[in-house]
């Protein structure tokens, strides 16, 4: 058989790449469910993202496979997992970015649901709720019949650039620090700091945000590997928005 033949399926159309999937598979609610790895293979198709090669397994070959999404495109953050090593989100993840072995696991840091899904909302709602990421008004009663204040366009585009953040845990699962200490708010925590400092309608002063992030398990427990800043799949300015906390609160601690 030729080289031309071997490479065609009938009907004379390219045969598609055999991929073989290894994924971490484990439920922690199952006594009798121990770590290990079971591979998979799946012929590649046309623009097959990671998402859709998953919902492939899981639909045909094995429908207890556990994994997260919700948008497909890239939004909500959920299907975020370990590829090859590297965090990264399944539903914007092509295939034929990689040769024809994949190795999927869970994003380390957080709770673990079964096999890919993790609980990052859990994580991400005590950060949010510790660092009170919500802007702070003063306490006076609210008058609907005044406008609000008109905002630079400048400074709305920035405080926008920080608000893409879509909370995928990416930035945590590659943080050293994150992986050290159970309360280090990581990369997501600072940029929502870096956010609100921005926000002229929010009335804490410096002193206030030094209080929640200007330690170690803060602006100081950065140890400035920088996975976060190379890992983001929004590309936001996190090591910019660090080293800036970082001087500004490193002021006020003196």
């Amino acid at each position: 058989m030729s080289d031309v033949q071997k490479n065609t399926a009938p009907g004379g159309q390219p045969r598609q790449r055999m991929l073989t999937f290894h994924i971490l598979r484990y439920n922690p609610q199952d006594p009798d469910s121990k770590p290990h790895m079971q591979s998979y293979q799946l012929e590649e198709t046309e623009g097959m993202t990671l998402f859709l090669a998953l919902s492939e397994i899981r639909e045909h070959q094995d429908p207890t496979l556990q994994y997260d999404f919700v948008c497909r495109a890239g939004i909500c953050g959920s299907c975020s997992m370990l590829i090859n090593g590297r965090p990264g989100l399944a539903c914007r993840t092509l295939t034929k970015n990689f040769e024809g072995d994949i190795t999927l696991a869970p994003l380390p840091v957080f709770e673990l649901i079964g096999d890919l899904s993790v609980n990052t909302g859990k994580w991400m709602r005590g950060m949010s709720e510790r660092l009170e990421t919500w802007v702070h008004t003063k306490e006076e009663e609210i008058d609907l019949s005044k406008t609000e204040a008109r905002m630079n366009p400048e400074l709305a585009e920035q405080i926008y650039e920080l608000d893409r953040c879509v909370e995928c845990g990416s930035c945590v699962a590659a943080c050293g620090t994150a992986q050290m200490r159970r309360d280090f708010v990581g990369a997501v925590g600072m940029n929502k700091i870096a956010r609100f400092r921005l926000d002229p309608r929010d009335v804490r002063t410096d002193d206030d945000f030094y209080e929640v992030v200007g330690d170690d398990s803060g602006v100081f427990g950065c140890m400035s590997l920088l996975g976060c800043h190379d890992i983001c799949p929004k590309e936001l300015p996190l090591q910019t928005q660090i080293a800036f906390l970082r001087r500004k609160m490193a002021t006020i601690g003196k």
